[in-house]
């Protein structure tokens, strides 16, 4: 087996709240010159791009910025910023709700990732929070849907962020969500759905395997309803990607607003921030695995289409 050695600290900072690529030579390698291997290794990058980059000292080794014309040295470690699309800002708060040395909770608007991905990077919950808060090692201890609004929690210092995103791998947070989707009288509520959940890179909708055993678990509640609406409790026992959204579809009762279930809608525009999907993460409980106190977060934040009693109308 081969030994894998561990990354030396960047030396280049963060840009707007994002790492700097991180790349390692291959042991292997033959490549004359650095740029030769970029030019390889990276051939969707017109290679002028790094030209520039190198001749600007854009591109760092473990001992500086990098020559035009660097050596290939195997093993070596490469960092450089990779240039960033312009972003269509979210306009909306992202509120903390608690903040210690260990902590961040956060209760995240609707439209804002939670962590940079596809073609969300600094507009993301995680960059924001790394600019606004100074805190450059925060990362995140699950995650949180785009669409999905509410409770977030984020970890301060890397040595303490196996064990917060252990409690989520190993099922040990309760997490309670509010949801508001038709209401259906003859449904038999409460209910616990189990299925098989399936989700491909690259596809935007999960899907259910009929057949195979269960990797996801929900408890549907129903709480209240007016007219042809009703406000549910989500109690998720597992954590599949879109799988509330893709339970209560299941059930005939999709959620207010879901772009994706029970049919796939066109994208939309990046500055479309209406109708929001009706779902928030509502409550966080856990054990502190460091402190071992009891703590539990609770979202201030209300769905639009179920608003509180004595709100004045929309």
């Amino acid at each position: 087996m081969r030994r894998r050695h561990p990354a030396p600290p960047s030396p280049l900072p963060q840009r707007q709240g994002i790492d700097p690529v991180r790349l390692r030579l291959p042991v292997d390698g033959n490549w004359p010159t650095v740029r030769a291997y970029l030019a390889e290794r990276l051939p969707a990058v017109p290679p002028g791009v790094f030209d520039a980059m190198l001749a600007e000292g854009e591109i760092w080794g473990e001992d500086g910025p990098l020559a035009p014309d660097a050596p290939y040295r195997p093993g070596g470690w490469l960092w450089f910023h990779r240039e960033l699309a312009p972003e269509t800002p979210v306009p909306f708060a992202l509120d903390v709700l608690h903040r210690d040395d260990r902590l961040v909770v956060v209760d995240k608007p609707h439209f804002l990732a939670t962590t940079p991905r596809g073609g969300h990077i600094t507009e993301t919950a995680l960059a924001r929070l790394r600019r606004e808060l100074d805190l450059p090692e925060l990362s995140p201890a699950h995650r949180l849907d785009r669409l999905t609004a509410g409770l977030a929690l984020f970890v301060v210092q890397p040595a303490h962020r196996g064990r917060y995103q252990g409690l989520f791998a190993e099922r040990r947070v309760h997490k309670e969500y509010l949801a508001i989707a038709p209401h259906r009288p003859e449904l038999d509520l409460p209910t616990t759905v189990r299925s098989h959940i399936v989700k491909v890179r690259g596809i935007i909708a999960a899907h259910e395997l009929p057949d195979a055993e269960p990797n996801a678990e929900s408890r549907i509640e129903l709480l209240e309803h007016r007219g042809g609406l009703a406000r549910y409790r989500l109690l998720p026992a597992t954590g599949r990607t879109h799988q509330l959204r893709l339970h209560m579809s299941g059930l005939s009762i999709a959620i207010l607003n879901d772009p994706v279930y029970p049919v796939v809608l066109p994208e939309r525009a990046p500055d479309d921030f209406t109708d929001p999907l009706q779902l928030l993460a509502a409550v966080l409980a856990f054990t502190d695995p460091v402190t071992g106190e009891e703590l539990r977060f609770t979202s201030r934040r209300t769905l639009a289409a179920w608003p509180p009693p004595g709100s004045p109308p929309a």
